[in-house]
Order: structure tokens, then sequence, then C-alpha cells
């Protein structure tokens, strides 16, 4: 019975039937030389979960079992000496077994907790990619998709009044809607990383045809920059741009581009109406969007309001990017 309840507890109690489980493994061993209980014991004592528990019942249980040994040797002097071999292997199986069982179990449990956390991981990567996905969705279609909107509104004002007008808005809608397929394409397919300095000759395009006046300060290209930094700056600017050409009734803007040893800090600055809300409290996923690209590769996106127009200001450290490379 002891054995039972010592192999189906998990709480306290169990230390109390293996506390019975010893005394009789005691007895039994120095009244009649039957000391085979303490193997069994011992596989018991390895099954406790508790560290402590685990090594102060280890502890007591060999103390029990070699003091019962020795006392039974002058109890039962010839009995014993005729088992010495079967005592030997009850000792070694009392000294080793409990361990065996406890690292076991253990391992037991550790790998269950990498598998589950295997399956975390997984679950959160594919929530990722999926977040991913939106992001990129957002920034290529939604930007081109507003430009198609504006100069199909333009060209409907056009078409009686300016029909030679209307028809070169015409021909920037199919031009925007063939760089919009074009750049799905190759984001589904994952033929494209995306330089800064390709989306920089990009974004000027736009915003020219949107009639904001575009002006790039700084180096076009940089140098010795990780590959998923520009992707994140680039897909940045795109969504920046777009936030200037949907919202802001810009007229002219200004990109920087800084690069020195320690960062890179691009600046998204127009002239237009500002921003009547933070990042935090950003309903749309443009500028949250922006925020998460950066936080993600240890950025930060910082917006500041200007006397006319809002400056974003995306700042990338280098160091840590060297740092794990």
């Amino acid at each position: 019975m002891c054995t039972y309840f010592a192999s189906v507890l998990t709480n306290g109690l169990v230390y109390m039937w293996l506390s019975f489980m010893m005394i009789i493994n005691a007895v039994m061993a120095v009244l009649f030389g039957y000391f085979y209980f303490a193997f069994f014991t011992a596989m018991f004592i390895g099954r406790i979960r508790s560290t402590v528990g685990f090594y102060i019942m280890y502890g007591i249980h060999l103390g029990i079992t070699v003091g019962s040994i020795l006392g039974g040797f002058f109890i039962e002097t010839e009995l014993y000496i005729q088992q010495i071999p079967y005592m030997v292997l009850v000792v070694f199986g009392a000294i080793l077994g409990p361990f065996y069982l406890y690292s076991r179990k253990q391992n037991t449990e550790l790998e269950g907790r990498l598998q589950t956390a295997n399956e975390r991981i997984s679950e959160l990567s594919v929530y990722e990619e999926r977040q991913r996905i939106a992001r990129d969705l957002h920034d290529t279609l939604g930007q081109k998709l507003s430009m198609i909107g504006l100069k199909l509104d333009l060209a409907l004002r056009l078409v009686d009044k300016n029909p030679d007008k209307a028809k070169e808005e015409l021909k920037d809608i199919r031009q925007t809607a063939s760089m919009a397929l074009k750049e799905v394409r190759e984001m589904v397919s994952d033929m494209k990383k995306v330089q800064l300095s390709d989306e920089l000759y990009q974004v000027e395009k736009l915003l020219q045809m949107a009639g904001v006046n575009c002006k790039i300060e700084g180096d076009r290209k940089l140098y010795d920059v990780p590959l998923i930094l520009e992707n994140t700056l680039s897909m940045c600017l795109k969504e920046a741009v777009n936030n200037v050409v949907r919202h802001s009734g810009a007229k002219h803007c200004t990109i920087t581009v800084e690069q020195s040893t320690k960062d890179i800090v691009l600046m998204v600055e127009d002239d237009g109406v500002g921003l009547k809300t933070s990042i935090n409290e950003s309903a749309g996923n443009g500028l949250k969007g922006m925020n998460e690209r950066i936080e993600f590769v240890n950025g930060k996106l910082m917006v500041e309001q200007r006397h006319k127009g809002t400056a974003l200001i995306f700042t990338v450290p280098l160091v840590i990017v060297y740092q794990e490379g």
C-alpha cells in the first residue's frame, strides 16, 4: 500500500509514505535480512519533482539503507555474509537508481517545455510573417492606389475642360498601375530586395507626379549596410511619402539621408497641415506600421511637428548590427 501511494501521489503526502517505506525497509533488513525493498524505494525517490525534496529523501534513504545493513550484520551475520553480492547490487541501486530516474524525468520535462516553446515560436513566426505581409501589401498597394485615386479625380475634372491634360493624367495612372503590379509580383515571388537608392528614385517620381516639389539631401546610396536595414528604411520611406501625398496637402518635401559609423538617419519633412495624432494614438496602419518596422531592427521613429508641416525621423543603429555580424 505504501508503494502504491508513493507512486501516485504528487503533493507533500508522498514524503510521508516514503518515510513509512524507509521504516519498513529498515525493520525488514535488520530483523529478517530482507533489504530488497530499499531498491524499490530508491526508484520512487527518483520520481520526486522537487529538487530539494529529492536530495533530502535521497540522503535519508541512503543513510537508513547503509545503517540497517550494518546493523543487520551484527544480528544475522551468517545470513548477511551469504547475501553480500546482492547487498552490493542493492546499495549501488540505491545510490545510482534515483539519480538516473530523476535526470530522465527532468529531461522529459525539459523536452516537453522545449516542444511547447518551439510550437509557440512557430505560432509567433507565422503571426509575424502575416504582419509583415500585411505591412508590405499596405505600403506597396496603398501608396499606388492612393495615387491612382487622386489622378482619376483630377482626370475626371479635366476631361471636359482640358482633354489633353486628362490624357496625360491617364497615362500617369497607367504607369502607376504597372508599377504597383510589378512591385506586388516581385514581393510575392521574393525576387527583389529593395535598396534605398532605388526607393528614393521611385518616391521622387511619385512626388513629382503628385505635384509635390521633392528635394533629396545626403547620400542616396548606403555603404556596408545589412540588407534587412536597407529594406526596412526603404519601406518606411515609401509609407512616409505615401502619407505626404495622401494626407499632408504639402507643396514641398525634403528627404535627408545621413549615414555615420554609429547609425543611419532618414528624415522625411513636408510643409503640409501636420499630424494631429501621435504614434500611439494613430488608428491607421501607416504610422503604426512604420514604427513596428523600425523597432524590429532596434531603430526609433520620432515625429516632430514643425512651424509648418511634419518631420518623420527614422534612426537605425549600426553598432548592434555589427556586433551581431
